[in-house]
């Protein structure tokens, strides 16, 4: 049986409730929410960049690329194509490593991490489980059947 594989970018997210599986590669200082609904055996995930869009025009061109419009994004096309409702969602949070520069000044994997789970938090989301921080970059597969997660570590070298 040829299984149907939706990769996710950088940038972009994806929802589907078929037989599949949703990757993103390379988790490094971005996060990947990931979202599963076992009673519509629906799923999604969300490969998110930065905190929240500088202005309303990258808002609007590229919103899955920050957690700020990501992530209610994500949620919303869930509700919208599959009828699920926040409560039977389960949800969880990966990647926002560590750079293992002395003086990285800019600190975008715990920015990334503390805006997602503060927009989840307002959604009143919780997370189930979480892997992140650290000093790994992380792949992420999510099977859409069983809502099994399996996160693929290797060291980080930014």
């Amino acid at each position: 049986m040829i299984s149907l594989e939706l990769i996710v970018g950088i940038g972009e997210y994806a929802v589907t409730n078929a037989a599949a599986t949703i990757k993103t590669f390379a988790l490094a200082t971005c996060v990947a929410v990931t979202v599963y609904s076992s009673r519509r055996k629906a799923a999604g995930m969300v490969h998110i960049a930065l905190p929240a869009p500088p202005d309303d025009l990258q808002k609007k061109r590229r919103p899955a690329y920050y957690a700020a419009t990501g992530i209610p994004l994500l949620i919303g096309e869930m509700q919208t194509k599959f009828g699920c409702t926040k409560n039977e969602l389960i949800v969880n949070l990966y990647g926002g490593a560590i750079s293992s520069h002395a003086h990285d000044t800019f600190n975008i994997g715990k920015k990334n991490i503390d805006m997602s789970k503060q927009i989840l938090a307002d959604l009143q989301l919780p997370i189930e489980k979480e892997d992140v921080g650290g000093r790994v970059s992380r792949t992420v597969s999510l099977d859409v059947s069983t809502g099994l997660v399996k996160i693929y570590t290797q060291p980080l070298i930014i």
